[in-house]
């Protein structure tokens, strides 16, 4: 497979391999949720959302263009709506822009979020997921 600007030329199989690390990144992320208290600290589940959202979006761009984005992830966006065009919801984009904005924060930086903050985040997630699944069993 060759490489093309910020894509990765994939096997449609692929896909099927992202879309069980998705579902289980969004497992952990639930899970770290619910033990974590009102004052814990939402970076780690804020990750694993993060995760989640990457994976969503390799599954279906692979399924349905035989691409994945690479490295960059903001041109994860654009990666989705070339292999969708209008079947990609604005909502949808939406979530998954403000899921991904968060990346670098929530990894590497130094500030901490609050569970609420990953609560908030998981809901985005949650609603991107939903979709994606329903766009994989097409």
């Amino acid at each position: 497979m060759t490489r093309k600007g910020s894509t990765k030329a994939v096997d449609t199989s692929f896909g099927a391999g992202r879309l069980s690390m998705a579902r289980a990144y969004v497992k952990a992320a639930r899970n770290e949720l619910l033990v974590a208290d009102a004052n814990d600290i939402g970076n780690p589940a804020m990750s694993q959302i993060v995760n989640a959202a990457i994976a969503f979006t390799d599954a279906l761009t692979a399924t349905r263009a035989g691409k994945v984005n690479q490295k960059n992830h903001a041109a994860a966006v654009e990666t989705l709506r070339d292999a969708l065009g209008k079947r990609l919801p604005d909502a949808q984009e939406t979530n998954l822009r403000r899921i991904l904005d968060e990346k670098d924060a929530v990894q590497y930086g130094a500030i901490p979020r609050r569970k609420s903050d990953a609560e908030a985040l998981l809901a985005r997630l949650e609603a991107f997921a939903s979709w994606a699944e329903g766009e994989t069993n097409r």
